[in-house]
């Protein structure tokens, strides 16, 4: 039982801080990524995954918050799968996302 309240309140504290790195993106970046740096340790301290929304929202080389049209870039490709190329602007990493859902077979 306590495992399961620890990894509890491990997802409230990554929520919490996601949501505090989403506000102070624009205004301070070095807080944000301080909040996302923290999030990620207490997801590796409890052994739980981030959700794939935070997952896409974030730069995984320099953990800043992705806001597209501010700091990072997003296009779309044609080449072997359908798929969106996010370009972070602070370091250069760049993310890909397969647009076509995998089949069940």
């Amino acid at each position: 039982m306590r495992q399961t309240s620890v990894k509890q309140i491990a997802k409230q504290r990554i929520q919490t801080l996601f949501e505090q790195a989403k506000e102070v993106c624009k205004t301070s970046p070095d807080l944000s990524m301080q909040y996302i740096a923290s999030a990620r340790k207490i997801a590796m301290a409890a052994k739980i995954r981030l959700p794939l929304e935070f997952r896409r929202q974030t730069c995984k080389n320099c953990n800043i918050v992705l806001v597209h049209g501010y700091n990072c870039r997003v296009r779309t490709q044609q080449k072997r799968e359908p798929h969106l190329v996010v370009t972070c602007l602070n370091c250069g990493n760049q993310t890909r996302i397969v647009l076509r859902e995998k089949r069940k077979g």
